[in-house]
């Protein structure tokens, strides 16, 4: 399998949407209630990541991973509101090529990225994403210990923050 990474291109939000929609699903099936995992539709999703990159692009990178041409994944990642901090705001691969090396690809190549961006690089996960959470620590992050509770839908969740000092990598 052969995956190539690239710049987002404004085409590729619908596809973005959808697979943001899917992974959300898969990945937090057993933390959340059919009912935030349904919260608004990949229609909705596009548009709202459309928005997003129009108003962030110059401040932010959108990556796409792309498999022949299929949308296998993506990250998206720019500086936080603290000096010096990188922060990875979202990172999902298509439920399809979880497990196939697709995430550890998109991870390596975001961590190049954020140092552009700072010396510490920071992102959060949901407290119950164990998966994630292990993904993250065996890529050399940490949990910080701040948390925050932010809604997925209507549902509050907990989420801890992770850091990695990008200086050292």
């Amino acid at each position: 399998m052969s995956v190539h990474l690239r710049p987002a291109i404004d085409d590729d939000m619908s596809g973005i949407g959808d697979l943001h929609y899917r992974s959300r699903a898969a990945a937090y099936a057993h933390i959340l209630t059919p009912e935030a995992l349904t919260f608004g539709s990949p229609e909705t999703l596009g548009e709202w990541w459309a928005e997003r990159y129009r108003w962030e692009r110059e401040a932010h990178r959108l990556t796409v991973a792309v498999v022949g041409d299929e949308l296998a994944g993506f990250t998206y990642l720019g500086a936080s509101e603290n000096p010096g901090v990188a922060e990875l705001s979202a990172i999902h691969a298509d439920p399809a090529y979880v497990g196939k090396g697709v995430g550890r690809l998109m991870m390596a190549h975001a961590m190049t990225a954020l140092r552009s961006y700072g010396e510490r690089g920071v992102l959060w996960v949901l407290e119950g994403n164990a998966r994630a959470r292990r993904f993250y620590e065996k890529g050399g992050w940490a949990a910080d210990g701040e948390t925050r509770v932010e809604p997925i839908g209507d549902e509050p969740v907990m989420q801890l923050r992770y850091s990695v000092d990008l200086s050292i990598i």
